[in-house]
């Protein structure tokens, strides 16, 4: 079959500017034939080489004593002590959710639980956080539920709990939805596997599923903007078998335990190209591939199609060659695709042969290396102006507009789609702040949370980008766990745009001095860049997730309040309304700054929770709507009602930082504020649970007619 002319419209359909072009003839010293022209267009693209962002990455903080494996790998490690480490990492699935949601979502999930036992970690939860447009928007109530349905799908049938997540809906997403998946997983410190190949003629070897033409260019895709060409871009989409999944992970880690694996990738983005490249490259080696033995679902495959395809389930090992037939034989148990494919060799050659015809004959570790590096031009975002006048609302009126609002109603209709028990080791469940899982076999658990309010980001960006770290922080803080490290994942628009590349700039600073300030360094991370449609970008959305360690089940601080118990607030309350959700859902005004973060507030603060746990029955942190909307939740939870004081709309709604709500008897509230006072933290006493109505100052309603109107509205807007 003959190739296409590479002509300049067939470059700029592989997403490679004439400069790049000329590059690769710099490198290579003629033309690059099609499928070399493909294997570039998958490695320098911006989803795998992070063009436009790394210069600014490599300013976060990834070191620590905990951390055992940094940004690099396939995901993120640290240490948790008595040999154990937990193994996470969050990524997007942006693009290929809102072409086909269903199955971009369930291949979202899939990429990311491979990259956790890729690693030989054994998957122990996964989470979420999902942005989509106004719920009124034509396109959105189809993305929602496929998304749903495809995380649920998948993540059901593969067999990992669902423990937490987010939901939003804004204007911004219209045209652009945002599906982040995080997964994590445990191993044993001493059996991690990396991806770096050894050994000179060691035989490279192709696991798991077969090799389709299903997400062809998705890599690709996924750099570029939305215009109105989006639907001819499905085929692009891959198709997720999460049951195929399962084997896999089954096989791979009864592969590892033979001793068999000297290194091994993952085929996610951009497939075979990119795992073969990655490989090769750490270890310093050359790879050679034989494209004929790459097990194929469909006929007269190309060489191109083959090293483009992003077919899932799919595994690329390292293998020792003694133990070929040990390995074989699990993945033939597991009934499964085991294929020698290649071997590494001392040249640095990346060599694509198909039936004895040379396909690509490339530079392996210029490939790899010498991908462009931008320094993108920024200009900062402006100050906002300051806000304007707020009036004085009803406060009852106001905790009306939040809770029935699909942004802040609770989210049983998501997680109930979810197993969030499967396993048998989750000890919290969404609902309410972070979600835990016990240390299967331990009295240890680990907290996992995800968090950004990207208006606040928009306003503000590093105070934004700083507030998501911060929030991570107090949601792990709040259920007693020590925050241990984060993972990142920076969606943003165009970074062409020098305002667009500014909120990104203006975003990592502030995580970097945030996670810096709260020793939660960023181990693994993905950027999402081009989440624009016709022009039109998305709200900055650098989405953190979270991971920390209870060395105790007992250590927990739950969230059950009873009758008679005092409602507390750790923390100042100046009242900030600025980019607040009740300015949004009441007003309809996006105004303001965003809150100021002081970072030494929140590790005092957060230290002053954990210290004092013991005194401390119920626990939330304080952030959207502020402290009217925590009390309600506690008090919607525990099916109790509550009392707070009167106080102005700014101090019932506003969202200062680095505050906490507490729940305990009276005793404990009298010892908790002299702690307080000792420690130099406020504790102030707000109100108290009982009955059964929300009453705020002279305003009241029944619980239960608050609580119909809390668990229907998100329903009410998407199903």
């Amino acid at each position: 079959m003959s190739e296409p002319e590479i002509t300049q419209d067939l470059i700029a359909a592989h997403g490679l500017s004439p400069e790049e072009y000329d590059r690769i003839l710099e490198i290579i010293e003629r033309e690059p034939t099609y499928t070399e022209l493909g294997i570039f267009s998958a490695m320098w693209n911006e989803h795998c080489s992070y063009k436009s962002s790394k210069k600014w990455l490599r300013t976060l903080p990834v070191d620590g004593p905990q951390v055992i494996c940094g940004p690099g790998e396939n995901a993120g490690i640290v240490d948790i002590g008595d040999g154990q480490c937990v193994v996470f990492k969050m990524e997007s699935h942006n693009h290929p959710s809102y072409i086909e949601p269903y199955q971009g979502a369930a291949t979202g999930m899939g990429g990311i639980l491979r990259d956790v036992f890729t690693m030989g970690a054994r998957p122990i939860a996964a989470m979420n956080s999902l942005s989509f447009g106004e719920p009124d928007h034509p396109k959105t109530r189809q993305l929602v539920n496929g998304v749903v349905e495809g995380i649920g799908g998948y993540g059901n049938c593969f067999g990992v709990p669902t423990v937490g997540g987010e939901v939003r809906f804004h204007a911004a997403y219209n045209g652009n939805c945002l599906v982040n998946a995080f997964a994590a997983g445990l191993a044993d410190t001493d059996k991690i596997f990396y991806s770096a190949a050894s050994g000179v003629g060691m035989p490279v070897v192709y696991l798991g599923a077969k090799t389709g033409r299903d997400g062809v260019g998705g890599a690709t895709m996924a750099s570029a903007e939305f215009d109105d060409t989006i639907e001819e871009k499905r085929p692009t989409v891959q198709v997720g078998d999460p049951f195929t999944e399962k084997r896999l992970m089954e096989a791979t880690l009864e592969l590892m335990a033979t001793g068999a694996v000297i290194s091994i990738q993952d085929m996610g983005a951009a497939g075979l190209t990119c795992s073969a490249v990655e490989m090769g490259d750490k270890g310093g080696l050359g790879v050679r591939l034989n494209l004929e033995d790459v097990p194929q679902r469909e006929e007269n495959m190309t060489a191109y199609e083959m090293m483009l395809s992003e077919s899932q389930e799919r595994m690329l090992m390292v293998l020792r060659p003694e133990l070929e037939s040990e390995a074989r034989d699990v993945f033939d148990k597991w009934d499964l695709d085991f294929a020698i494919v290649g071997e590494t060799i001392a040249e640095d050659r990346f060599l694509v042969m198909h039936n004895n015809v040379v396909k690509a004959d490339l530079p392996l570790a210029t490939l790899s290396g010498s991908a462009p590096e931008y320094d993108r031009p920024w200009v900062e975002t402006p100050a906002c102006e300051p806000l304007g006048d707020v009036p004085q609302i009803d406060p009852i009126d106001g905790l009306r507009a939040l809770i029935s609002s699909p942004n802040y109603a609770a989210k049983q209709w998501v997680y109930e789609q979810y197993d969030t028990m499967v396993m048998a080791d989750s000890v919290r469940v969404p609902g309410i702040g972070a979600g835990i899982v016990r240390v299967h076999g331990t009295d240890k658990a680990l907290a996992f949370t995800s968090d950004v309010t990207p208006r606040y980001v928009m306003a503000n960006p590093y105070q934004g980008g700083a507030q998501a770290v911060a929030e991570a922080y107090r949601n792990l803080t709040a259920v007693g766990a020590v925050p241990l490290a984060t993972t990142d994942n920076m969606n943003f628009g165009n970074p062409e745009k020098p305002e667009i590349m500014g909120q990104f700039v203006g975003a990592i600073k502030g995580i970097g001095a945030a996670c810096l300030a709260l020793d939660m360094p960023i181990v693994s991370g993905n950027v999402s860049l081009y989440n624009e449609t016709d022009g039109t970008g998305i709200l900055p959305t650098p989405t953190i997730g979270a991971v920390g360690l209870l060395a105790h089940v007992d250590d927990i601080i739950g969230t059950t309040v009873r009758d008679g118990h005092s409602v507390l607030v750790i923390g100042d309350t100046d009242g900030h309304l600025g980019q607040s959700a009740l300015l949004a859902e009441v007003f309809n005004r996006e105004e303001g700054d965003a809150p100021h973060v002081d970072l030494k507030l929140e590790k005092r603060h957060g230290d002053f929770i954990r210290d004092n746990r013991a005194l401390i029955t119920a626990c939330t942190d304080l952030s959207d709507g502020g402290l009217a909307l925590a009390a309600f939740e506690l008090a919607e939870a525990a099916d109790v009602g509550v009392i707070l004081d009167d106080a102005p709309t700014e101090i019932l709604f506003g969202e200062d930082q680095a505050r906490y709500l507490v729940a305990c008897n009276f005793d404990q509230a009298e010892a908790l504020m002299i702690a307080g006072a000792n420690a130099g933290v406020p504790v102030t006493s707000v109100g108290r649970f009982t009955g059964n109505t929300v009453q705020i100052g002279s305003s009241e309603a029944p619980l239960d007619e608050l609580s119909a109107q809390y668990r229907a509205g998100f329903a009410a807007a998407v199903a």
